[in-house]
């Protein structure tokens, strides 16, 4: 079990805020999120990228000179790869990325990750309900003091995030918005700082309490 400080809007101490999800081992932590990283990053891939081959390549149904008498090489047709603009040899084709690792891994991979990183996470109570507009101004102050530098990666986790909290984080380069129920392992490994919503918590332990 860990327990977080738990802080308002205007950065002051609240209250206090525990949660315990089931981690992997630490013999197999490091390997299993790696895992869930790599797999991330695969899935991220769209493999699209596709060359032609010398049976794509158009033209080259006529023998370019005759075979002898020439002096130079034979060919039979001016698209072998051999040739500029002719076929490419064993050039990319559509295809996919995407690596396997079972539900329960995952799961798991993202719990450890989570868990790992609550010492440098930050809960605010009732985070943004004030904004009646979006201000991104609004939210770096905010960020400013919980204690978070402006030169920070954060991923701000929350429940339920709204259209102007939205609107005013997206203008922050190195500020990411989440759903709780939308985590992933990259995100949580690559933020510098978490800023979680104290409701996010709750969400949290109900998604990814139970295997």
């Amino acid at each position: 079990m860990v327990s977080c400080v738990v802080k308002d809007w205007q950065g002051k101490e609240s209250g206090e805020a525990t949660i315990d999800l089931k981690v992997a081992k630490d013999s197999t932590a490091g390997d299993l999120m790696h895992r869930a990283v790599l797999r991330h990053h695969a899935h991220s891939r769209q493999g699209t990228a596709s060359t032609l081959t010398r049976a794509e390549v158009r033209g080259g149904g006529r023998k370019p000179y005759k075979q002898k008498g020439t002096g130079r090489a034979r060919q039979g047709s001016i698209r072998t790869p051999l040739r500029p603009g002719g076929g490419i040899i064993f050039g990319p084709k559509p295809r996919t990325y995407n690596l396997s690792m079972n539900r329960k891994e995952r799961r798991l991979a993202l719990r450890t990750a989570f868990m790992a990183r609550l010492s440098d996470a930050v809960v605010v109570r009732d985070f943004g309900t004030t904004l009646k507009t979006p201000k991104t101004s609004e939210i770096s102050s905010a960020l400013g003091r919980l204690g978070i530098s402006k030169d920070s990666k954060v991923l701000v986790i929350l429940s339920n995030p709204s259209e102007t909290i939205a609107r005013s984080i997206r203008n922050l380069e190195k500020v990411k918005l989440v759903s709780a129920n939308h985590l992933n392992v990259f995100d949580l490994l690559n933020a510098n700082s978490l800023v979680l919503g104290e409701d996010a918590l709750e969400t949290i332990r109900e998604v990814y309490g139970n295997d």
